[in-house]
């Protein structure tokens, strides 16, 4: 492993991995979609029964629509909707309280601001990303928001420990 070294201290600074691996080269490109129209049992049932957090969803030519994930059918339940001192920090400075998501669709719960990321991005900048926006995938697109694959956590980690070896 290429790794920057502070001199004399022998302390790793940065790994070089991050930057050697690209998102094509991990992602996920055979990946379960769904569209807006379908009910949220559905995707209810795909999330469990595949044991899976999240889904893309796309339009009939693959174009990136949202995004529905477990807590967004959750938030339905109002599981994880009270009210934190962070969120009404937030709202004291004028950004609004989150609200439950409902409905009998996929459309009506989805995220529909959907953080993308392009093929050629390297894993370093998908991890900044994950992290910065407390997510834990990042839907990859090219130019046109056509889905192309997704990039998970876990994908990085089993790059990242098969790059070790």
């Amino acid at each position: 492993m290429d790794t920057i070294q502070e001199e004399g201290s022998g302390r790793q600074i940065r790994s070089a991995i991050g930057l050697e691996l690209h998102v094509k080269d991990v992602m996920t490109r055979d990946v379960l979609v769904i569209t807006k129209y379908e009910s949220i049992t559905k995707v209810a049932n795909i999330l469990s029964g595949k044991n899976i957090s999240g889904l893309p969803v796309v339009d009939n030519d693959k174009k990136v629509l949202g995004i529905v994930t477990q807590a967004d059918i959750l938030s339905m339940l109002g599981v994880g909707r009270e009210h934190t001192f962070k969120d009404l920090l937030k709202y004291m400075l004028g950004e609004r309280l989150p609200v439950r998501k409902m409905g009998d669709i996929v459309g009506d719960i989805m995220t529909t601001a959907v953080i993308t990321i392009k093929p050629d991005a390297n894993i370093a900048d998908a991890v900044r990303v994950m992290d910065e926006k407390k997510i834990r995938r990042l839907i990859v697109t090219d130019e046109r928001q056509v889905l192309l694959g997704i990039i998970t956590r876990a994908d990085i980690l089993k790059a990242v420990i098969k790059k070790l070896k």
